[in-house]
């Protein structure tokens, strides 16, 4: 008989230098569930991978010195190791700069024009480039980017444009009939009543104002916009739109795309209208999960509020890192991430209630059997219960894993794992040994507790896939068939006399106060050291931009050039700066106020050359941070091929600060 697919994905990841915990927690969970299916017999398929293409990776590229496809490769091959350091298990991964995926989108993109889908146009609007989003005036939140908060900035080009306002109504009446098509629910309201119902506008999906992306093959100076190209991956990763599309044929439709609440609109609306546009089947479901907050903020490098996952499985190991992200949130719900829900997690559930359990059976075996547990057996008044409790826990935890209830899942093997350690407390191995005709109940008692571990440790290797082999080890099951998912619905196939081994501590408790400490100093030092290593890479790329290269300055309009405000300031006081062997701190009187100013021209001018001098100011720079303190604005210099500057000043000495230069 022909095993069930099951193909699921997570989003493809954009590649970043620095994917944190929370892009951690949409995988895990996707792995999870692809664990879980396999274990119940079912043929997966789990995808993952980059989307690599877009005006922000050109312009990280461009910042280190490096071409596109150079940059992305260097991150691909953290992102791969993050993912094996989790223990990811997917089947496939997918860049989104693979020749075949390259080949299919420009299929799909000349189909989808050829049929009158796609047409050609100019665009403007306000552009995020950090999440590669166009918005309306209307859909800006203070003038900034409804989703990240970022500055937009106005583009108008030539764009091809896709009809998504042709499908609206298809995509209201799909949901309408398919209420588990978009979970949560609360997902799904959200995009009918303020996306689709408001009204859908055509969609821009190429751009002319950059060249990192997949050109369109028949008008080449348009590249393929982010979404035409990313959502296909769904596909193209199986092989649609190749010579063989045996996968595509075989796996589609997806069961699930897993992802970010952020991009629910994307896969909820644009996916299923280009699938409607091809005439290919929808994806059965779309789970928009949330986010891993901090103090109540999204996680962002952006704050400087990122966890890195490998300081935490360096220091708690992958299972109790796994086990934490499903079991503390609500899957589809945020969740908070903090150091002592983590700690407490690790000390009640795993070492007291799992990591206690398995050693305390294993040591009583051994000290009251000499590791073998005999043949003859009795019972006791608790058998029944706990076998009750242990074959009904199966069906619990399935029941929550179809609906991707991942901690509700876990709530339920948790109260097996502590129906157990109260089925030891209620028998009472210890008085049990002190009467000789009490042997038999004795062995049946610590039978019983071990064929419960047992079929705990196999339901819980979806979610923590290296702890059973240690308890496998230390109860000696050695029989496959005794760790297969179905072995869990049946008591008592561990053998009457089971051997164990006893080993180290699964998990063993930690001290809260001093762990604490620890993890937040290693946490530090890593974002310390990420931060480094990027300030490095940046000032090598602009060094070797310098030596081996002119610098083309780009053009700009008056209306560019009219944006700065240039003034003449006045040096009150300078003063050099400690730990800098270039920088002056300024203060710089313009007009009434007073600003401090840090420029790096100490090799050049002395504080007390400087005291007096009528500088110009770039008076309306963003401030920024240097040494610890803002600096507001900029002094200007010239310089010259051999190392030479001078500052700009005016050419009469009394001309008044604050005047305007212009």
């Amino acid at each position: 008989m022909e095993r069930e697919k099951y193909y699921i994905t997570t989003p493809i990841y954009y590649p970043s230098d620095k994917l944190h915990i929370g892009h951690s927690y949409c995988t895990v969970a996707t792995d999870a569930m692809a664990r879980y299916k396999r274990l119940r017999g079912y043929d997966v398929m789990f995808l993952t991978g980059t989307d690599e293409h877009g005006q922000k990776i050109e312009r990280i590229a461009e910042k280190q010195g490096m071409s596109p496809k150079a940059y992305t490769d260097k991150i691909v091959v953290g992102i791969k190791e993050l993912w094996k350091t989790l223990n990811i298990s997917y089947d496939k991964f997918i860049r989104t700069t693979d020749d075949y995926h390259i080949k299919a989108v420009q299929k799909i993109f000349k189909q989808l024009y050829d049929q009158g889908d796609i047409y050609k146009s100019a665009y403007e609007g306000w552009y995020c480039t950090p999440c590669e989003s166009f918005f309306t005036e209307h859909q800006l939140v203070d003038g900034k980017c409804p989703d990240c908060g970022r500055s937009v900035e106005m583009v108008k080009e030539e764009s091809y444009f896709f009809r998504l306002s042709k499908y609206q109504d298809r995509i209201i009446q799909y949901m309408e009939q398919n209420p588990e098509f978009l979970q949560p629910n609360t997902r799904q309201n959200e995009m009918i009543n303020n996306f689709l119902k408001p009204g859908l506008e055509d969609l821009a999906v190429s751009r002319t104002s950059f060249q990192w992306g997949i050109p369109v093959e028949f008008d080449p100076g348009h590249i393929v916009y982010v979404w035409i190209d990313a959502l296909s991956n769904y596909i193209t990763a199986l092989g649609y739109g190749s010579d063989d599309d045996s996968l595509f044929k075989k796996y589609w439709p997806a069961n699930v795309h897993v992802v970010g609440k952020e991009i629910v609109r994307f896969h909820s609306i644009i996916w299923p209208a280009m699938l409607m546009a091809l005439d290919i089947p929808l994806p059965k479901q779309i789970f928009g999960h949330g986010w891993l907050v901090i103090n109540g903020g999204k996680m962002s490098k952006s704050v400087g509020n990122v966890v890195d996952p490998n300081v935490l499985v360096d220091k708690y190991g992958v299972d109790a890192i796994r086990y934490f992200l499903l079991r503390e949130i609500a899957f589809g719900q945020d969740g908070n991430f903090n150091n002592e829900a983590l700690i407490q997690r690790i000390n009640s559930d795993l070492a007291n209630d799992l990591g206690n359990l398995v050693s305390r059976t294993v040591g009583m075996i051994e000290k009251y059997f000499g590791g073998q547990l005999p043949e003859k057996q009795g019972g006791t008044d608790f058998d029944a219960d706990l076998e009750k409790v242990a074959t009904q826990t199966t069906e619990k935890v399935e029941a929550a894993m179809e609906k991707m209830l991942f901690s509700d899942a876990l709530i339920e093997l948790w109260n097996l794992i502590r129906r157990t350690n109260k089925y030891i407390d209620e028998t009472q191995p210890w008085i049990l040994i002190k009467e000789e005709d009490k042997h038999p109940d004795l062995a049946a008692a610590l039978y019983h507790v071990a064929e419960s571990i047992r079929i705990i440790s196999v339901l819980i290797q979806p979610f923590m896939p290296n702890t059973p082999e240690l308890i496998w080890k230390q109860l000696g099951i050695t029989d496959e068939a005794l760790k297969t998912w179905d072995s869990t619905k049946q008591w008592g196939l561990l053998s009457k006399t089971l051997k164990v081994e006893k080993g180290a501590v699964i998990f063993p408790r930690i001290d809260m106060k001093k762990e604490l400490e620890e993890l937040e100093l290693a946490i530090k030092a890593s974002q310390s050291t990420s931060i480094a290593n990027q300030a490095k890479e940046e000032e090598k790329a602009q060094e070797a931009k310098s030596a081996d290269e002119p610098e083309i300055p780009e053009e700009i309009t008056i209306e560019d050039f009219i944006k700065v405000q240039l003034k003449v300031g006045e040096v009150i006081a300078s003063e050099t700066v400690k730990k800098s062997k270039k920088l002056l701190r300024n203060q710089v009187k313009i007009g009434e106020e007073v600003r401090v100013i840090f420029s790096g021209i100490s090799p050049w001018y002395t504080p007390e050359e400087m005291v007096g001098k009528k500088v110009i100011v770039a008076y309306n720079l963003k401030p920024r941070k240097m040494m610890g303190e803002l600096s507001y604005g900029m002094i200007l210099a010239a310089d010259d091929e051999n190392g030479n500057l001078s500052l700009l000043t005016t050419d009469k000495a009394d001309f008044p600060s604050g005047s305007e230069v212009g």
